[in-house]
């Protein structure tokens, strides 16, 4: 199973979008920066705000485009507070 995960730092106020199939390691190599080019290593307080599990990772990473292409934190926050958006969006897609 994959999922699509959102982040947030407070000390830096910005949000990440990614997806993987392990959300626990994820969060530990963000927030140790084991991701060099990442922009993640902007900070090291990045929490879980939003984890949504997808069938596959096609699924997570059609989300992870979308709302990275978005470019919109208002829209970031409102699939943080009403996921099922993303459940929506999926089920039109099909």
């Amino acid at each position: 199973m994959h999922h699509l995960y959102i982040l947030y730092s407070k000390s830096a106020n910005k949000f990440y979008i990614g997806e993987t199939h392990n959300i626990d390691e994820r969060i530990i190599k963000h927030n140790q920066h084991s991701y060099s080019d990442s922009f993640t290593k902007i900070a090291n307080d990045w929490e879980l705000v939003l984890l949504l599990n997808c069938s596959n990772r096609e699924e997570a990473t059609f989300l992870e485009k979308l709302i990275k292409k978005m470019k919109s934190r208002i829209f970031i926050e409102k699939i943080i507070i009403n996921h099922a958006i993303l459940k929506d969006i999926l089920s039109k897609r099909k």
